[in-house]
């Protein structure tokens, strides 16, 4: 195998989700969703476009169940070209609590990235450039 970087990620959500999903990952991250138009009758999920080359698959789930840690999950990180303040300032333009501060090291090295939850629960790191 020769692996160039992860392409996407499926996470379900409440099957009632779509508008808090938009609320979250568009209004206040400032990325897209596309596959609105053929959800739910043509695939049942839609996305959250990152970059050219990458996705979250978000699946509305009758059966949802909140992810802990005990379930396996802790965290999707997402690497973003704003610096440390400016991710700062548009979660808190938006009342997005950061809930934790770090210098993790990544694919790309360490960088600092705050940590905040979506609103279906799960925690998701923003990583800066530095």
């Amino acid at each position: 195998m020769d692996a160039e970087a992860i392409d996407h990620v499926n996470l379900r959500i409440p099957a009632d989700g779509v508008d808090r999903a938009r609320e979250f990952y568009v209004d206040a991250l400032d990325f897209s969703l596309e596959g609105l138009d053929t959800y739910p009758d043509e695939k049942p999920f839609f996305s959250v476009r990152l970059a050219d080359d990458c996705v979250l698959h978000l699946w509305p789930d009758e059966g949802f169940v909140e992810p802990t840690r005990r379930e396996n999950y802790d965290h999707v990180a997402i690497r973003v070209r704003e610096s440390l303040d400016e991710v700062k300032a548009r979660l808190d333009a938006h009342d997005v609590e950061i809930v934790d501060e770090l210098e993790p090291l990544g694919a790309t090295g360490v960088a600092p990235a705050v940590y905040v939850h979506d609103p279906f629960g799960y925690r998701v790191e923003l990583k800066t450039s530095g």
